[in-house]
């Protein structure tokens, strides 16, 4: 399965869309599901792949641009030319494994701040791909994180909501400028 929707892996000067950071309303806002996938939908997904490969991302989230859809987008070898990104529209976890891992995770719309979370080691997805197919996919390790991380999103949650070390996670904020009153902890 390979996404149709392809864009250079590169960086540009001026990418086509705005990521919002920590303490900005959009990204606390549950998302839409998209009831048609469309050319508009599609094309929302090339600017939200050209943004994300300029600002050396591996996963972003339509919330993080300011649009309020279920959509989210994945490459973890940004760096593989070849390498097709991963599209999910309306995804949803199906099962997750009972084993968990800590890894560190950062952000784009948290930029340099990088924390520990605890997550499923693996997961199954549903979604529709960029064509509107319903799809099914098993991901573990980094891609499992990265989809997890960016399906957060969609809910309004963002990693560091889900940090344990609170204070790890007060220093790196306040060292990168952001507010610790922006985050809004979770319990799983």
């Amino acid at each position: 399965m390979t996404a149709t929707i392809q864009v250079d892996k590169k960086k540009l000067k001026h990418p086509p869309l705005d990521i919002h950071t920590l303490g900005d309303r959009v990204l606390r806002q549950s998302a839409k599901r998209v009831a048609k996938v469309d050319e508009t939908v599609r094309s929302l997904v090339r600017e939200m792949l050209q943004t994300m490969y300029s600002a050396d991302g591996i996963g972003l989230a339509a919330p993080q641009v300011a649009v309020n859809k279920q959509v989210i987008v994945v490459d973890v070898e940004p760096d593989q030319g070849t390498t097709p990104p991963l599209v999910l529209i309306n995804p949803k976890i199906i099962r997750t494994s009972k084993e968990l891992c800590t890894g560190e995770e950062g952000c784009l719309s948290i930029p340099g701040v990088y924390l520990d979370v605890v997550r499923p080691a693996a997961i199954e997805v549903s979604f529709k791909d960029e064509n509107g197919r319903p799809q099914k996919r098993q991901a573990a390790d980094l891609l499992a994180r990265c989809i997890l991380h960016e399906m957060d999103h969609l809910a309004g949650v963002m990693f560091v909501d889900r940090v344990t070390n609170q204070i790890a996670m007060h220093q790196a904020l306040q060292k990168e400028g952001f507010s610790a009153k922006d985050v809004q902890t979770v319990q799983d």
